[in-house]
């Protein structure tokens, strides 16, 4: 069986078990709270892996990889940023967050920050809805594409092809058993994207000390081994706040927030803490060593995204390498799902909130789902851009509109719904002028400014909560 059959024929059977998980799930979703939360009964370890994957995945394997093969050594501060989040959310936010959602029954982290029923909390959650919205329309692309570069890479099939393939897996299974199923399917991704992570680093490693030597492997990647910025003086400066602060805005993924939401117990949040963070420094170093051997081996790379693929095929047997193809190609495929859930609640439940409370029915979240799902496939399809850059723009864009009111929330301070409807529009706009702007050394202006302002705001509105705990 040669690589492009085993690729074949392991996508049909992983796809079939992500179906599988789908259908078992559809028997334990009733209402809107098994669709959007699972009946909050999410245990450590669904909790945790799923909540990894969900924020990984394609600008993971693909991003981290390419953007250290790019820079080399210097990449590794972005991979740490990313685990400082990890970090914050975990140990800081995610056991806050869970005793606020079982004291209020909120169901989405709009519905937990802004709940009020005044005029100005509906305008927030109307303008939260329509930042999500677009938000995950393009995160969603953004996997559809990495999908399609995948399906290329391995199989030559079009794009096109690979982006209707994935949008039809995802959208069946999503729209069969809603956040379990998800919960599930990501859990599966999260274990596929570790083994994937350790076995290239491994072998590529392996490789360079073997084809080049020890030596030789230290002075190309380092030049010599060095984690100085590319850039000098103040640049180098904006490059290493860049880098460090791409953390700040996790606590404001809402599709994050939602696992802490939706987790059991505070019990399964201290054990689910340990296994994210443990999962998370493996895949995270795993891509980061992956990046910078290839630089010793491959120096014919166009597309620094691609060398997750190029790897695999040029080191693995054709058997073992269309597995890891397979696997990882469904696992990009997947993330996709926990997006298409949160921007669905956001428009079935969010933008109309007190109507939403009293619908025992999902049929809006369901065209939700597929009209979300629709736009991300025409993006992909007719707008196509780099994965890593697609999904950090939405990622910065979530973080300084919701971090700062999820920060508020967690130390116990309610932002007043005006000042809270400021925080959102200002927190979205300044990330897209920022973006449209030619890029600062590590785009610290796009990735610190608008944080700070919207910090700022969340915090001169704020006032403590009467029943406020720690």
């Amino acid at each position: 069986m040669n690589s492009s059959t085993t690729v074949i024929v392991t996508l049909i059977a992983y796809n079939l078990i992500l179906l599988g998980m789908g259908l078992w799930a559809r028997r334990r979703t009733r209402d809107q709270g098994d669709f959007l939360l699972g009946g909050r009964r999410i245990g450590a370890w669904l909790t945790s892996l799923s909540a990894s994957a969900s924020t990984t995945s394609a600008w993971t394997l693909l991003g981290i990889s390419g953007f250290a093969y790019a820079l080399g050594p210097p990449g590794l501060w972005l991979a740490l940023g990313a685990v400082f989040g990890y970090v914050l959310s975990w140990c800081w936010v995610a056991p806050r967050l869970n005793r606020a959602a079982e004291r209020t029954g909120a169901l989405t982290l709009t519905e937990l920050l802004l709940g009020g029923d005044d005029t100005w909390a509906r305008l927030a959650r109307r303008a939260a809805s329509i930042i999500i919205l677009i938000c995950f329309t393009f995160y969603v692309a953004s996997q559809f594409q990495a999908a399609a570069n995948a399906f290329g890479e391995s199989l030559g099939i079009s794009a096109q092809s690979g982006i209707l393939l994935g949008a039809g897996v995802i959208l069946t299974y999503t729209l069969l058993g809603g956040f379990l199923a998800v919960s599930l399917t990501d859990s599966l991704q999260g274990l596929l994207m570790l083994l994937a992570s350790l076995l290239l680093a491994g072998t590529m490693m392996f490789a360079v000390i073997v084809i080049s030597g020890t030596n030789n492997m230290f002075s190309v990647i380092g030049e010599p081994f060095s984690l100085a910025p590319p850039q000098t003086g103040l640049a180098a400066a904006g490059f290493l706040i860049g880098s460090l602060c791409v953390g700040l805005g996790q606590p404001g993924q809402p599709h994050v927030a939602n696992r802490f939401m939706a987790a059991r117990d505070q019990r399964a949040v201290r054990r689910g803490r340990i296994i994210a963070l443990a999962w998370v420094v493996l895949v995270f170093a795993g891509m980061a060593v992956l990046g910078m051997a290839g630089r010793v081996l491959y120096s014919d790379i166009a597309n620094p995204e691609n060398l997750f693929f190029v790897a695999t095929e040029r080191l693995l047997p054709p058997v073992l390498s269309g597995i890891v193809i397979a696997a990882v190609l469904s696992a990009i495929m997947s993330t996709a799902d926990s997006q298409l859930l949160t921007g669905a609640a956001a428009v079935s439940r969010d933008w109309s909130l007190e109507r939403a409370r009293k619908a025992a029915g999902l049929k809006t979240t369901y065209a939700a789902v597929i009209a979300i799902t629709a736009g991300a496939a025409l993006i992909a399809l007719f707008a196509p851009q780099s994965v890593f850059l697609r999904v950090l723009f939405a990622w910065h864009a979530l973080g300084a509109s919701f971090a700062p009111l999820v920060y508020m929330a967690v130390l116990g301070r309610q932002v007043k719904s005006a000042y809270a409807l400021a925080v959102l529009v200002l927190g979205f706009m300044l990330t897209v002028i920022l973006h449209w702007q030619p890029d600062t050394p590590g785009d610290w202006a796009e990735r610190l400014v608008p944080i700070m302002v919207t910090l700022a705001i969340a915090i001169a509105g704020s006032r403590r909560m009467a029943n406020a705990r720690e």
